[in-house]
């Protein structure tokens, strides 16, 4: 059986708490065929020191400043020389030993692959799963409800990805995802859990204009007419979830 080979890149700056898990991770992967690249922002607090302990599992380690996370990002994708790339950021995880071996157990190769997430505390308790409901079938209109396949859940054939859009700061991930999605002529719908996702990330932390860069690029996509209905469904459903469940988590 040929393995495709799969670039995961790590994306990381200060963040000495969570980093071992997101390295443990990738290095217990059953897998035969990774290529591991981390990005550092030029970390101070001990985070290099954590990297240095799995320089054996890392395959490109770069360490410099960069121009925020999509600059990093980008950085790492051109770096790549997989089959297909997953970005798994500091703190998130891949979900079991044997997931790479999971998504890729057939050579009946698709274009896109993605799993469910499962949300996890910084106490690495599991939480529960996402508000937003995975798809049974996904395309790069599947967004239009909101991002229901976690970024961390989703492996790309690298010949689809382009560079990440520097204008957004916060959401570009969709952007990116939505324009692969859009040259993508198979999608395999794994049908299990891939990944852990540590909640409070960045686009939580600064959660008003993540809104407003996802409505940009919905609309971008969407139309804007259609994205006003798609952004009235959104918030009912909202709605109904904190009534049920009170604060959303991710």
């Amino acid at each position: 059986m040929a393995y495709p080979k799969v670039s995961i890149i790590t994306i990381v700056f200060n963040n000495v708490r969570d980093i071992g898990f997101t390295l443990a991770s990738v290095d217990k992967q059953t897998y035969p065929n990774i290529e591991y690249i981390v990005i550092d922002g030029k970390s101070t607090d001990g985070t290099l020191d954590v990297l240095s302990e799995y320089r054996d599992t890392i395959n490109v380690l770069v360490s410099e400043k960069d121009n925020g996370i999509y600059d990093a990002m980008n950085k790492g994708l051109s770096l790549a020389t997989g089959d297909y790339v997953l970005f798994l950021n500091s703190g998130d995880e891949l979900y079991a030993a044997n997931t790479l071996e999971k998504v890729f157990g057939n050579e009946d190769y698709a274009d896109i692959y993605y799993g469910e997430t499962k949300l996890i505390n910084e106490d690495r308790e599991v939480i529960g799963d996402r508000r937003h409901k995975t798809p049974e079938n996904f395309d790069w209109q599947s967004f239009k409800y909101g991002m229901n396949v976690c970024h961390q859940a989703i492996y790309i054939k690298r010949s689809l990805t382009t560079p990440y859009d520097l204008r957004y700061k916060l959401s570009s991930d969709i952007d990116w995802v939505i324009r692969a999605a859009q040259k993508a002529n198979k999608v395999v719908n794994v049908k299990d859990y891939v990944a852990k996702y540590l909640v409070g990330g960045m686009s939580q932390q600064r959660h008003k204009q993540s809104l407003k860069e996802r409505y940009a690029i919905f609309k971008k996509y969407y139309g804007f007419v259609p994205n006003l209905i798609n952004h009235g469904v959104i918030a009912m459903r909202l709605l109904v979830h904190r009534l049920k469940h009170g604060k959303t988590r991710d």
